[in-house]
């Protein structure tokens, strides 16, 4: 079995009218309501996060959107890098502007990002993955997820999800 490697640089970046153009995705899961026995018991939606590996707070995975692949594979490849996961990415979510605090560079040095976010239903949490030694994992309540979002444009995604999510079910 090959080891799965985290995309590094810029070299690939897209950008687009001077913001860097990021991908990424909210990992979400059932889980049943221990606190019943009843068989018709509701489901829980779980949502995965990550910590953040430069201050408090959690994030949903995502990073840079690069040239060879669509956005799609770039949310995709985001979630297995960051957070471990694989799963059917579902629906698009919303794109979400914000302002990178560390990450200015001589194509977008205002540090301005675009991000397309999309729902994944995960499937499979994966024992290793690239950045499991700075990355952990949390898998949280969509309440207790607003309450730890790191990024309130974050927050903003995870409001547009929990609308998304009701007119699936």
């Amino acid at each position: 079995m090959s080891e799965l490697v985290a995309r590094t640089g810029r070299h690939q970046q897209r950008y687009e009218g001077g913001c860097r153009l990021v991908a990424g995705c909210i990992p979400f899961r059932y889980r049943n309501d221990d606190e019943n026995d009843d068989a018709e018991a509701e489901k829980l939606v779980e949502v995965l996060m990550i910590n953040s590996t430069s201050g408090p707070g959690l994030l949903f995975p995502k990073g840079g959107w690069e040239n060879d692949e669509t956005v799609k594979e770039a949310a995709v490849r985001e979630a297995i890098e960051e957070a471990g996961v694989r799963g059917d990415l579902m629906d698009f979510i919303g794109n979400y502007h914000f302002k990178s605090k560390t990450l200015q560079d001589e194509c977008c040095p205002e540090g301005l990002c675009k991000a397309s976010m999309f729902a994944l239903f995960v499937k499979e949490e994966l024992q290793s993955w690239p950045e499991q030694s700075t990355r952990t994992r949390s898998w949280l309540t969509i309440s207790e997820a607003v309450e730890n979002c790191r990024h309130k444009w974050m927050e903003e995604a995870l409001k547009q999800f929990s609308i998304w999510l009701e007119d699936k079910m």
